[in-house]
């Protein structure tokens, strides 16, 4: 009787995961397959013209540039947002929640035409501040620069790094912080001290989360600055788009782009893990 129970148990337990398990098969393993085949077309031929031109690795170092900048300055503006929100009543944080939220239900392009209508030549925004002297040339330029695209990336990266650290920074007993200072610390030595320490594993994999997204995103950039600024995912929309046609380059393009996405995710994840597994034995 035991073993029908478990039988069934497992019966359902398959049937309920075999709905995702067929999203991820059709939409995620056939498409890699595919591409990967595509990518691998006369051997390692197409690995070799990417890896021999200098747009690639221009591209790289681009993309490492924003792969770093954007989550940096997200994670430490998401930080201060969280760590405001954690100290605020559970109904007024829900509701600021649901606003803080709204960027990541927006498409890549409303968000590029959003600071467009913002902070282009003919925004709201440098049109104010013209008026009182700058020029809108200079300051719209910086929209179309690498330092502007992490700046409108961190739009929809900021509420990723809200989302993860929220949860530890509500559960985290602010006493800590305040037994600290009565002992002499200062507030930045306690938070540096204790703080910190505590939310490393979770500031590591929001890091990792939101550098993985700016490096593979490209509908922001798309909109942007078209294919001006060298990153991997515009090199690679170039090679597919209307002007190009190297399949077996862009598939190659597109296995490198989700390495590098795969490593930066797993460095987070090996992190974590080693932390927890040094606490449990500590």
């Amino acid at each position: 009787m035991a073993n029908k129970r478990d039988n069934k148990r497992r019966g359902r337990l398959v049937l309920l995961a075999a709905p995702g398990a067929l999203v991820i098969l059709l939409f995620f393993l056939v498409p890699l397959a595919v591409v990967s085949g595509e990518a691998f077309t006369g051997g390692v031929g197409a690995f070799v013209t990417i890896f021999t031109d200098p747009i690639f690795w221009r591209g790289l170092a681009g993309t490492l540039v924003l792969g770093l900048t954007a989550p940096a300055f997200s994670l430490l503006v998401g930080f201060g947002v969280a760590w405001h929100l954690s100290a605020l009543p559970e109904n007024l944080r829900t509701s600021l929640m649901f606003w803080i939220s709204l960027p990541l239900t927006f498409s890549g392009l409303i968000v590029a035409y959003g600071f467009i209508l913002a902070f282009g030549r003919a925004g709201f925004i440098t049109l104010s501040l013209a008026r009182l002297g700058a020029d809108p040339a200079t300051f719209s330029g910086f929209l179309y620069s690498p330092m502007g695209l992490a700046f409108a990336y961190s739009y929809y990266l900021i509420p990723r790094v809200v989302l993860i650290l929220l949860p530890v920074l509500v559960n985290f007993d602010r006493s800590q912080i305040k037994a600290a200072q009565s002992l002499g610390a200062s507030h930045f030595r306690a938070l540096a001290d204790i703080l910190i320490p505590q939310i490393m594993p979770s500031a590591v994999s929001a890091f990792c989360l939101v550098s993985a997204v700016a490096i593979g995103a490209y509908g922001t950039a798309l909109a942007l600055v078209g294919t001006q600024v060298n990153i991997l995912p515009l090199i690679l929309y170039s090679r597919i788009s209307d002007t190009g046609a190297d399949f077996p380059s862009a598939a190659a393009l597109s296995v490198v782009l989700l390495t590098l996405c795969t490593l930066v995710l797993a460095a987070g994840e090996l992190y974590t893990l080693r932390k927890e597994r040094h606490e449990a034995h500590s």
